[in-house]
Parts: structure tokens; C-alpha cells; sequence
């Protein structure tokens, strides 16, 4: 446990927390956040997580550039659902990246748990995209991922950031509801 992961521990609940209230100042400061975990992952030889980052960094731009100029009125986008058919293709890429990423990083690095950073990795970059755009069907997906990632941050040793992923876990469950309460109200 080191100050820097506590630090991006506590970035971390904030940027979720902002996410969760819709408020646009999530993102920079989840820049913040990814750009420190992108350190810690490097030196727990996580190297799929550390990867995840970095593209988290350029998705964090993405997220700040829809929520504040995106949509039809340059005002921002609007809490959505995803049809059928964008659910089937985001996660059939998802399984093709951390197929590929996991090959990759099982056969030519020392990663610590290959397989399971890099399908946790490739499925929260969808989850990161689909947030970015305000779909609702990020926040289960959050939810799944975020236990999952408990589970690989204890047997890893990041006991600061298991914590995190416990209370991201806890905030996703309250984005989920109350983005589809936005939604609701939005709808009527």
C-alpha cells in the first residue's frame, strides 16, 4: 500500500461519485486517477490494467467532449438505452479484445493473472465507452466488473484499490438506479 494508491483510491470514489450526479468535472479528474493507476499497475505487473489506463486517459477526453458539446444541440448527451444490436456488438468486440490481449500478455510477458487482467480490461473499456455516452447498460456491467476486479486486487495484494473496486461496486448500483430514474423522467 503506497500513498499514490491511496491517493488514486480517493480520486477514484470522486470521479465515480461526479459520474453518478452527471457532472462533467468527472472526467478531468478521472484523468487524474487513471494517469496514477497507470504507475501502480506497471509496478504490480498488471500490465494489461496498465494498458487499460492509458487508452482510459484518451476515453477520458472522449467522456469530457460528449458530456459537454455531444448530442444534437452541442449541449451535451442525454442518458440513453443501447439497442439489442449495440449490446451484441459491444461485447462481442470486448471478447475479441481480451481473447487477444490475454493471448498476448500470457505468452510474451510475465503478467501476474494474464487471462483475467485482460478480460476485465478489454470488457471495462466498453464499459467506459458505453458511460462516455450516457447509456444506462454501463452500470451493470460496471457492477460485475467492479466485483471482479476485487477479487483480482486482493490476490494481488492492492488491498487500497480492492477497497475502491468495493465502493465502485456501491456507487454503480446507485448510477444504475439513478440514471434510470433520469431516463424515466426524461422519457415523460
Amino acid at each position: 500500500m503506497s500513498f499514490l494508491e491511496i491517493l488514486a483510491s480517493a480520486l477514484g470514489v470522486w470521479a465515480v461519485w461526479l459520474t453518478v450526479r452527471q457532472n462533467r468535472w468527472c472526467w478531468p479528474l478521472g484523468l487524474l486517477m487513471v494517469l496514477m493507476y497507470a504507475w501502480i499497475f506497471y509496478d504490480g505487473k498488471l500490465y494489461s490494467n496498465m494498458l487499460l489506463q492509458v487508452v482510459y486517459a484518451a476515453l477520458q477526453g472522449y467522456g469530457w467532449w460528449l458530456w459537454t458539446r455531444g448530442g444534437s444541440h452541442h449541449t451535451g448527451v442525454q442518458v440513453s438505452r443501447l439497442s439489442q444490436q449495440g449490446i451484441v456488438a459491444s461485447l462481442t468486440i470486448g471478447t475479441g479484445g481480451a481473447l487477444t490481449l490475454g493471448y498476448l500478455m500470457a505468452t510474451f510477458t510475465d503478467a501476474a493473472a494474464p487471462w483475467q487482467d485482460a478480460t476485465l480490461s478489454a470488457f471495462s473499456l466498453v464499459a467506459q465507452v458505453w458511460m462516455a455516452q450516457k447509456r444506462v447498460e454501463c452500470w451493470p456491467l460496471w457492477i460485475a466488473l467492479d466485483l471482479l476486479f476485487v477479487a483480482l486486487f486482493v490476490q494481488q495484494g492492492l488491498y487500497p484499490t480492492a477497497a475502491l473496486y468495493g465502493v465502485f461496486t456501491l456507487l454503480a448500483v446507485s448510477g444504475w438506479l439513478t440514471w434510470r430514474r433520469d431516463r424515466t423522467l426524461a422519457c415523460t
